[in-house]
């Protein structure tokens, strides 16, 4: 790995490594039709994608009106238990993913998945896509429990870089995702993070303060040189 400033790489999953807003989409329609709401396009899920899949829902909930909590919660169980068997459907790696995974692997790079998507989908999901085996840690929204709040330590918090990084065994470590969720998660734990501009984006690229940005995935090795 010599010349290669990172010893470590972490990426967020939804809009960063791969594109699961169709997936996403129809699991939210599914628990919206049960609800009586009408459904949302399905391109519009890359506007709703970012928090997990709690707020993606309610989201769009929220749109026609809002629901009391226990039976958003029933809508919610519907979601996921639809999403549990139609995961992989229409999700695919994002164009260069595997180059860029296979490149550095090469490199002898250690790599990580940080996601808000419970720890279960994620891995379903990669183990379906053939991807699993080629992070040291996959590391879901609900992995690591919930903090005195009663909320999972999920991105924003920190939580789940920093125990992604002492899975990998330590060192440098960077961080790669779409959203403000991914950067502020990755300022608070003080490391390095890049945006990934063609993602799921809930502002600018821009303006996500990420420390630099890029709009393919084939462009990441060369912006982590840079850093």
């Amino acid at each position: 790995m010599t010349g290669f400033p990172f010893d470590i790489v972490a990426f967020d999953l939804d809009g960063t490594l791969l594109e699961t807003h169709r997936d996403l989409g129809t699991a939210v329609n599914h628990a919206l039709g049960i609800g009586g709401f009408e459904p949302v396009p399905i391109d519009s899920a890359t506007d709703l994608i970012g928090g997990g899949a709690k707020i993606m829902l309610k989201q769009a909930i929220d749109m026609q009106g809002g629901l009391a909590d226990d039976e958003f919660r029933k809508l919610y169980k519907e979601m996921l238990g639809y999403y549990s068997h139609n995961n992989a459907v229409h999700t695919r790696p994002y164009p260069h993913a595997v180059e860029t995974l296979e490149a550095l692997g090469g490199r002898g790079v250690r790599m990580a998945v940080v996601t808000n998507k419970f720890e279960s989908f994620a891995t379903d999901i990669l183990q379906t896509l053939g991807l699993a085996s080629r992070f040291e840690i996959i590391v879901g929204g609900d992995s690591l429990g919930k903090g005195p709040d009663g909320k999972h330590r999920a991105k924003p918090a920190p939580d789940p870089i920093w125990h992604a990084r002492e899975a990998c065994g330590g060192g440098t470590i960077a961080f790669v995702g779409d959203s403000s969720y991914d950067v502020k998660a990755a300022r608070a734990a003080g490391v390095p993070v890049i945006a990934a501009a063609y993602g799921y984006c809930d502002a600018p690229a821009a303006e996500l303060g990420a420390d630099a940005a890029i709009d393919s995935l084939e462009a990441l090795i060369p912006a982590l040189k840079r850093l």
